[in-house]
């Protein structure tokens, strides 16, 4: 595409100008001379705003400047999907030595910087060009939203005078995020690109971290000589009305570039993270003290910066409180702990006597609240005003709700209590005990035979369980196999699971570990995939071949969209739109640059589990696991909406 196709000027401007480009043959004398004294006006007054000096002959980009203050932001990894308008800041950030990777679908950019955010503690970062770019992260920017992910969305624009206009991919793009970044802004002046990537990055942090949005008009980008030629090439006439264009448009972009090379501090802004006070926690403390039967429900918010995951889990072992662990927070006490709780957690909460939420919050995946011991002590801890009082006015009510940061609470109140409180070990010990019934029932049941003969899902998971390194991450992108995984599979640490949250979005799997990859790039990286959920990535394996990421992918190949079949079947006697086939996924992964095998046997999944961690180790390939399974009556009962 040309600059002057990516551009398509023609001139234009407001007011009176309008009025001459739309009457050009009934411009009289007197209007052209009214016009054009307050053009004059306008000009001199204009002029005093351009904001600096304009370097006309430096070659320098708005690109540049995105890539500097991404750097000094401690940004390693930038995710895109090419495009005209966006091209400035690629090259800028390669330049920098900031890896750009680019994916085969926009929704994976947002997917993977979401990722990054997760584990690094350092803002995710996806750029994307207009128009139908932007429109098609709109999904993962909600669900990062959601997920409370701290991350940066940079989107190509129109040129400013064009918006409106009939530009290529021209769209109101403010509307599009507003409803779901904590921050949006467009850059109208190259000088302000600094400034406000700084301050939505500080946002992006700040309080309940989430995503924000900046737009680039496609001039705010490009070099003076690039933007002044399309601009400014104009009508050669010397008469009124094009001079008036004319100058109006020299004075635009000397707007747009002046003052753009000054001196910049790139440095990131101080962070806003709310924390308890130390009344708050004293008193929370007295709490506890009393609590005979307590429980702990921590929710990703309490993995998120500034407390390590290390700190927290020390805390966690200091109270020696049972601990139902949901989101970023799972494998935060390791593969065996005996306070970690994760079967019949409805039952303790209706036992418990006092219940800490750090993080968790009172929605579908707490039963809105109605779980809880009408007796219980509750507090509640969260960097979000709502989440604390989310459907108090129905079944539940803090006796404490605190607005801070959940992970220095209880690094705090840990401290606080240190020496004068031990909880109940006969308490811990019947937690225990129900998880290791539990335990039990599961592995009879993935002994048992599938209903068709396949290969049961309990069994190919609990075999995947057993080959996992400690320093495994997984990534879960799936209906009713990864669910059963939730139950059968142990993340081996903290940081080391990957989910969508409360949203409940298929399609992360190529995304999350394509970020995960980069991130830990020594780690074994696996996708559990349900067969339906891999349709939404699996173009990805290119993107994984091309950079040189050995992922694996275990997918559970039931033909079906199953987790709906379970309640559509019975209800409704039908099984329309929820059947799929046993697709040849394996062979996708090989004509992607990647390794597949397929797997119908005990026999030959526990082969292709080595063969995939020797190839990935070894010949630094990703890697395709399709496995056949059956169905089960091990999730029956379970919901969906």
């Amino acid at each position: 595409m040309s600059a002057s196709q990516k551009f398509a000027i023609s001139p234009s401007a407001p007011g009176f100008v309008q009025l001459l480009l739309e009457h050009p043959g009934k411009t009289a004398a007197g209007i052209a001379l009214a016009a054009g004294v307050a053009f004059a006006v306008s000009r001199v007054v204009s002029f005093l705003r351009i904001g600096g000096k304009v370097d006309r002959e430096s070659p320098r980009h708005g690109g540049e400047l995105v890539a500097e203050t991404l750097k000094a932001h401690g940004v390693k990894f930038v995710f895109t999907l090419v495009g005209g308008h966006i091209s400035p800041i690629l090259v800028g950030c390669e330049n920098l030595g900031i890896k750009v990777v680019d994916t085969r679908h926009e929704v994976t950019t947002v997917f993977a910087a979401d990722a990054v955010a997760r584990l690094s503690g350092v803002p995710g970062v996806a750029v994307v060009t207009a128009g139908p770019g932007l429109t098609n992260t709109v999904t993962a920017v909600k669900n990062a939203q959601m997920a409370e992910s701290p991350l940066l969305l940079m989107g190509g624009a129109a040129a400013t005078l064009l918006k409106g206009r009939g530009a290529l991919q021209d769209i109101d793009q403010m509307a599009l995020f507003k409803p779901i970044c904590k921050y949006c802004a467009t850059i109208t002046r190259v000088q302000d690109i600094v400034p406000t990537l700084r301050e939505a990055l500080r946002i992006a942090q700040s309080g309940v971290p989430g995503p924000v949005f900046v737009e680039f008009p496609i001039d705010s980008l490009y070099p003076y000589s690039v933007v002044a030629r399309e601009f400014l090439k104009g009508d050669k006439k010397k008469n009124l009305t094009a001079r008036i264009v004319g100058w109006y448009l020299q004075h635009y972009v000397n707007k747009l570039f002046g003052g753009a090379w000054r001196n910049y501090d790139y440095s990131p802004l101080p962070v806003d993270i709310p924390r308890a006070s130390a009344r708050q926690l004293a008193q929370a403390a007295t709490i506890l003290r009393s609590a005979v039967k307590p429980a702990i429900l921590l929710g990703s918010q309490s993995t998120l910066p500034p407390t390590k995951a290390e700190d927290l889990q020390a805390a966690l072992l200091s109270l020696g409180i049972p601990c139902f662990l949901g989101g970023m927070s799972r494998g935060l006490l390791g593969k065996e702990s005996a306070i970690q709780a994760k079967q019949r957690r409805k039952e303790a909460l209706q036992e418990a006597d006092v219940i800490i939420l750090a993080g968790a919050i009172c929605d579908f995946r707490l039963d809105y609240g109605r779980s809880f011991n009408r007796r219980a002590k509750i507090i509640a801890v969260n960097r979000n005003s709502d989440a604390l009082t989310k459907n108090t006015d129905m079944f539940w009510k803090p006796t404490m709700a605190v607005k801070g940061d959940p992970g220095s609470f209880i690094v705090s109140l840990a401290a606080i209590v240190a020496g004068s409180y031990t909880c109940d070990p006969t308490w811990v010990e019947l937690l225990r005990s129900r998880d290791v019934a539990k335990d039990a029932d599961n592995k009879k049941k993935a002994a048992e035979p599938s209903a068709d003969g396949k290969l049961n899902p309990l069994s190919v998971l609990s075999k995947f369980d057993e080959v996992l390194s400690d320093d495994s991450i997984l990534v879960a992108d799936g209906g009713d196999f990864v669910g059963t995984a939730a139950y059968i599979v142990r993340p081996r640490g903290p940081l080391r699971w990957l989910d969508p949250g409360a949203f409940g979005t298929l399609g992360v799997g190529g995304g999350f570990a394509l970020g995960a990859k980069l991130v830990r790039p020594d780690a074994d990286v696996w996708v559990i995939y349900g067969d339906g959920s891999l349709g939404y990535s699996v173009a990805e394996y290119d993107t994984f071949t091309r950079f040189g990421l050995p992922i694996i992918s275990i997918v559970g190949n039931d033909a079906g969209w199953t987790q709906i079949a379970r309640e559509q079947v019975p209800m409704f006697n039908t099984s329309v739109a929820c059947a799929l086939a046993y697709t040849d996924y394996h062979t996708v992964a090989d004509g992607f640059g990647g390794k597949g095998f397929v797997v119908h046997t005990l026999e030959e999944l526990g082969a292709a589990y080595a063969q995939a961690v020797r190839i990935t180790r070894e010949q630094k390939k990703p890697v395709l696991i399709n496995v056949v399974i059956g169905k089960t009556n091990f999730r029956e009962g379970s919901i969906s909406v």
